[in-house]
């Protein structure tokens, strides 16, 4: 595998690739228009990219405090040709350690139905059914931070 440094966007270039990407592979399967995921919480929110040595971004998540105690991950995202590869598994441990250095004692996440094992083999527990506003099942999950 190519060479992946962890970190967040550094350039106008690389987030607008960022946002491209985040769009790219969690709403364009779903046929969703082409419309950056932002919300209220981008600009307090942690983002972290897999970038290989050609600057082409393979994997990405964010974090921000819900609450004092409160982290949430949203965004994860690993392009699907280099999935089982530990890039998701390397943005989620960059996305805890940050939300750890926030204060956070756990953190919270809504999980799309794959990828529940996913989170599951990093420690997180299933805790309810959620209901997304993109029509497509999620569950929330948790995990606590020592």
């Amino acid at each position: 595998m190519d060479q992946i440094e962890i970190r967040s966007p550094k350039t106008e270039a690389e987030w607008k690739k960022y946002d491209d990407f985040r769009w790219e592979i969690l709403r364009k399967p779903l046929k969703t228009p082409n419309v950056p995921l932002k919300d209220n919480l981008e600009d307090v929110s942690f983002h972290f990219i897999a970038i290989n040595s050609d600057n082409i971004i393979k994997a990405c998540g964010r974090v921000h405090l819900n609450s004092s105690d409160e982290a949430q991950i949203r965004y994860m995202a690993v392009d699907k040709d280099h999935r089982r590869m530990g890039l998701g598994s390397a943005i989620v441990k960059k996305l805890e350690a940050e939300a750890k250095l926030l204060g956070a004692t756990y953190v919270m996440l809504n999980a799309r139905e794959n990828a529940i094992n996913f989170y599951k083999s990093l420690g997180y527990d299933e805790i309810a059914p959620y209901n997304s506003n993109i029509d497509v099942p999620h569950t929330r999950m948790e995990k606590r931070l020592i």
